[in-house]
This record gives C-alpha cells, sequence and structure tokens, in this order.
C-alpha cells in the first residue's frame, strides 16, 4: 500500500508521539515484511528519523526484526492489541444481539470470527439451546485451514500472500476431512472464492458441521467472518446452504455496524 501525500504530510508534522502512531497506522496495513529502506520511499521521512522510530516501535515490541537484520514485521504486541480491540469493540452489544437474532432465527450455534496470525479467532458466539452442542468460547482459536470463516480470509488474499501465510503452517489433519494437501485447499479455496461460502464439513471437529460467510466492507476486504455450525445429525448440507440468506442478513448489519463505528470515529 502506498502512503498518500496528505499521510505522509502527517509524518512529517505534529507531535513526536503523533508521527509514531500515525507511522503505526501505515505499518499496521502492511501484509508483507519491509524494510527501513522500503519506509523512507514511501513515506518520504528522513531516514535517520525513521530509523529512530523504527527502533522505538521495535524495543516496545510493536514490531520485530526478522532473521536477516533489514527486514521487519509485526511484533507480538501490536498483533495483541489488535485481538483485544476485537474482542473488547465498544460496539460488541450490538454485534452480540445481531448474533442472538441470528442464533435464534436459524436454531444453531452462531459466531463471529477473525483472522489472527495464521489462526481464526472466536471473538463472540452464541450457542443453541438444543441439548447436543460443541462448546467454543469467546477467544477459542481454530487453525485456519480447516475452519469455514479461515478458508473465506484465505480466499479473499492473492495467492502470493496466501503462501506467505501458509508456509509455516502445519497443515495438521484433525479428522478423515481435513485437507492436509495444499493443492487440495487451494482448490477448495477457489471453489470458495465462486460462491461467497465455505464449510468445514467435519474438518476440525468430527460430527460438527459449518457454513460462513464474510461482513463485507467497502474495500472488499473483510476480517469479520459470520457462521452457524451443527451437529450432523440435526444440521445438514442442504439445511446449511437453507441458512445463507439469514446468515448473509447478519453479515451485512454487523459490517454496516462496524462501518458506522468507523464513521463516528472519523466525524470524532
Amino acid at each position: 500500500m502506498s502512503t498518500t501525500k496528505s499521510e505522509a504530510s502527517r509524518l512529517e508534522g505534529d507531535t513526536p508521539a503523533q508521527r509514531l502512531l500515525t507511522l503505526l497506522e501505515v505499518i499496521s496495513e502492511k501484509d508483507q515484511f519491509f524494510t527501513l529502506q522500503s519506509m523512507v520511499e514511501e513515506t518520504h521521512m528522513p531516514k535517520p528519523t525513521l530509523h529512530r522510530m523504527l527502533q522505538q516501535l521495535e524495543s516496545s515490541g510493536m514490531l520485530q526484526r526478522e532473521a536477516d537484520g533489514r527486514h521487519y514485521s509485526h511484533g507480538r504486541r501490536l498483533q495483541q492489541l489488535a485481538e483485544n480491540l476485537l474482542l473488547n469493540d465498544t460496539l460488541r452489544g450490538t454485534r452480540h444481539a445481531i448474533l442472538s437474532s441470528l442464533a435464534e432465527e436459524i436454531g444453531e450455534s452462531c459466531n463471529i470470527t477473525a483472522l489472527s496470525h495464521g489462526e481464526v479467532l472466536y471473538l463472540d458466539r452464541v450457542e443453541t439451546s438444543a441439548p447436543l452442542r460443541f462448546y467454543l468460547q469467546p477467544g477459542s482459536r481454530v487453525p485456519v485451514h480447516c475452519s469455514a470463516s479461515g478458508k473465506l480470509f484465505l480466499a479473499q488474499m492473492t495467492p502470493a500472500q496466501r503462501r506467505r501465510l501458509l508456509c509455516d503452517l502445519p497443515l495438521e489433519r484433525f479428522t478423515a476431512n481435513t485437507l492436509t494437501d495444499r493443492q487440495a485447499l487451494e482448490e477448495e479455496i477457489q471453489h470458495v472464492k465462486q460462491h461467497g461460502y465455505s464449510f468445514d464439513n467435519e474438518e476440525f471437529l468430527p460430527g460438527l458441521l459449518c457454513i460462513a460467510v464474510l461482513a463485507s466492507k467497502p474495500s472488499g476486504v473483510s476480517n469479520i467472518g459470520v457462521a452457524v455450525q451443527g451437529p450432523i445429525m440435526r444440521f445438514n448440507h442442504d439445511q446449511a446452504l437453507a441458512c445463507l440468506p439469514a446468515l448473509r442478513r447478519a453479515a451485512d448489519a454487523i459490517a454496516d455496524l462496524c462501518q458506522e463505528g468507523v464513521s463516528t470515529a472519523d466525524q470524532a
């Protein structure tokens, strides 16, 4: 992503703390490693100033230096900050109400997820009142390759982004249906891209079927998934597909809610 002239001017002005926060905003949008020189070219800031700022972010744990000593990536503290913001969003009450209505309409457990460092993070969940259920609490994590939401997140990446994310992740087998062959997973991802929804067909837990869609954003890239899960003895493939209209309505409502939150913050 290229920095606009207005962003570059913001980096050059204001207080040191404000410049550091603005630089952090630019870095947070990056999906690949970067170097000091690449950031100089992107932000047009003096190299010594930018070097000092990157050192501050690295020493605080917001950034980490890669093994070659030249490239930087998001640090664990920055990743944890992003996760905490998602889990403790001020809109979570309204978001939870949307999810509760969806679970009541469908009659099965529903959840909201986000992609976090190669895993799917459960942001919120409403359990079904039916006697047979699978408990996954908010804060739980599921490997990206065997999650319905995870395959949606992978599908909106470029092939290069997908390779970078998956190259260091073992495609661990959890059930007989888990996709552990990278070519088979890529074919599944292409299917997901074509249809706009994704299944977890007993790929993470035996007997559990899940269907998910994304809460779409105007940019076309979303880090929020909405899903419904149920045991296969009462929730089969056709029943899951029949839930798509309700699932998409809930996802659109959550996307609108997030967009309103952004607009309110911009106005403030």
